[in-house]
């Protein structure tokens, strides 16, 4: 992955609009409040042995780190924000503001710093392996506040 390439395009969602309705795009999509980039989704991993795995899993969540220096370096030390009590409220039948709903239901975590110059709140994860997508790198640009 282009760390560089990435930082444009977080600094782009930052700058953007937000989309009227929702898209579907990936594990998580873009919709009113909030935009999402994914890196890695081209891989699917699904039927790879369970080595292989590990290793793109290792790699996305390097990939995260050397990206969320960069976002340190502009905004601070992060926030570390759990979202396996998202997916557990959804379980249950509680609706969600999104993008944390579709977030809780494929990254178990984030990082996430508030960008106030933006007036948004930026969240990176690795989607975990589920059955149903390929892992991959998500970040999410948004003005919705952490539940």
């Amino acid at each position: 992955m282009d760390i560089a390439q990435a930082l444009a395009v977080i600094d782009e969602l930052c700058a953007r609009a937000f989309p009227a309705r929702r898209t579907a795009a990936g594990a998580v999509g873009s919709g009113p409040g909030y935009w999402t980039a994914e890196w890695g989704v081209g891989r699917d991993l699904r039927q790879a042995d369970a080595a292989d795995r590990e290793q793109a899993r290792t790699q996305y969540e390097a990939d995260r780190d050397a990206l969320g220096e960069r976002l340190t370096a502009r905004w601070g030390p992060p926030q570390r924000f759990g979202l396996y009590s998202l997916f557990e409220r959804a379980v249950r039948g509680e609706a969600l503001a999104e993008p944390w709903g579709l977030l809780g239901g494929h990254v178990p975590d984030v990082q996430l710093w508030r960008s106030d110059r933006a007036g948004r709140w930026i969240a990176l994860g690795v989607t975990h392996e589920d059955g149903g997508l390929p892992q991959a790198l998500v970040a999410v640009v948004t003005d919705v506040d952490p539940p």
